[in-house]
């Protein structure tokens, strides 16, 4: 297929290029950028007039729940809900069931993926089971097609045995990606501990949970001078803590999603269980705190933590299990809170939403060279949508944008230089 996306803003850091722009698509690749392209016979015309055109945007931390949770999500809805979202690169966390612990459980994987309309890159588990009593073998992983390893959802509660699993993952040429909660300090907790928290009469989660680990990763990877991915900061202390290690050189990497930026715990006084996640939601200084650290590159790159869980299992707040699904607001999210507020550039946006979690990860990507793959995301700053549950593309619907109108909306994604989500009103 031949395609042409003319009058487009379009948007690539890697190579210095932010403004109006004609990209030409053949074969799967970016075969020509420039102005005023001529039309070629047979070729299908995208207008792109009053859009902005960036490469396909990359989310290095969401659950597919493939294999084992079927009913919750699955990897070809997880890449329906993907595209939608302008997203042609995923990589998905190892709490399934089974849990991605061995090769086969990753080729798994990759094979299903296939059929997908986005790229899936499996995150394997530190320890076996997730138990983190006994590591799983990293080069395995690694050689079955692994990009990185993590026990997302708990921590690695030794931190003896995490010391070790930071220097494992870097001989085995893999990103290391801690859950930073301690789960003896939460003790059962299931919202932010706080004013809201008392208010309602709710077992807190102290921010201190966060913190400790946070801080526990950052000197074990600077003590060896090796490299940890702090994944969904929530508070400002671990804002602050992250800077500092970054001014001292630590080799360290973060990442948020955009309900930290947006939503405060104020949401938990309706006692819906579609407004908990693991970390929580928390207060307004701390949205302040991690706005602050995207605009100023402290926090590098922007998730979703896509975490989805049925109906039945979000129905009674005190029980429900924790967790939002994301794919398809992320970017909306983002350009209503930051980008048209004027708080980041297109630019930063990129960096943050295409490039970064690409360079933090090692996979290919992230730029609108000519000769690279053709994963493209087409999406109007200006146009709104309200977010409405039951039109999103996964199978879950446990948003906490319900009801929300944003900014922001996907018009095209490419994938390979495949048409995968195309914006038609009325659906």
């Amino acid at each position: 297929m031949e395609l042409c996306l003319t009058n487009g803003h379009v948007v690539d850091s890697k190579n210095g290029i932010d403004e109006a722009l004609d990209i030409r698509v053949k074969d799967g690749v970016i075969a020509e950028i420039g102005k005023n392209l001529p039309l070629h016979d047979g070729e299908r015309e995208i207008d792109c007039t009053g859009f902005t055109v960036i490469p396909g945007i990359c989310d290095m931390h969401i659950h597919m729940r493939d294999p084992g949770q079927p009913e919750k999500e699955d990897i070809i809805t997880a890449g329906e809900a993907a595209a939608a979202g302008g997203v042609t690169a995923v990589a998905c966390m190892p709490n399934t069931i089974p849990a991605v612990d061995c090769p086969e459980n990753v080729r798994y994987i990759i094979e299903k993926a296939r059929q997908a309309k986005t790229k899936v890159y499996p995150i394997g588990s530190i320890t076996k089971g997730l138990k983190g009593e006994e590591f799983s073998d990293f080069d395995s992983l690694k050689e079955a097609g692994c990009v990185a390893v993590s026990d997302d959802g708990r921590p690695v509660k030794s931190a003896a045995m995490m010391k070790q699993a930071i220097k494992k993952a870097a001989l085995s040429h893999l990103m290391i990606i801690s859950h930073c909660e301690d789960l003896e300090i939460i003790n059962g907790g299931i919202m932010n501990d706080g004013a809201v928290s008392n208010i309602i009469g709710v077992k807190g989660m102290p921010r201190s949970s966060e913190n400790y680990i946070t801080a526990r990763e950052i000197l074990l990877a600077q003590e060896q001078g090796l490299p940890v991915h702090i994944a969904h900061v929530s508070t400002k202390e671990s804002v602050d803590i992250i800077r500092l290690a970054k001014q001292k050189g630590v080799k360290v990497t973060c990442e948020t999603a955009p309900h930290y930026f947006t939503l405060t715990d104020d949401k938990l006084f309706m006692r819906d269980a579609d407004y908990r996640m693991n970390p929580p939601l928390r207060e307004q200084a701390d949205v302040d705190a991690i706005t602050e650290a995207v605009c100023d590159g402290t926090i590098d790159c922007i998730v979703t933590d896509h975490a989805p869980h049925t109906a039945k299992e979000k129905a009674e707040f005190a029980k429900a299990l924790n967790g939002v699904v994301g794919l398809e607001t992320s970017l909306a999210a983002t350009v209503t809170m930051l980008l048209n507020t004027g708080k980041i550039t297109r630019v930063q946006l990129v960096e943050l939403m295409c490039v970064n979690p690409r360079k933090i990860l090692g996979i290919n990507g992230g730029s609108l060279s000519v000769g690279s793959l053709a994963d493209i995301t087409v999406f109007s700053e200006t146009e709104k949508w309200t977010v409405e549950p039951e039109k999103l593309h996964s199978k879950s619907k446990n948003t906490c944008f319900k009801g929300m109108t944003l900014s922001g909306k996907v018009k095209y994604t490419l994938l390979n230089g495949n048409i995968v989500y195309e914006d038609k009103k009325g659906e």
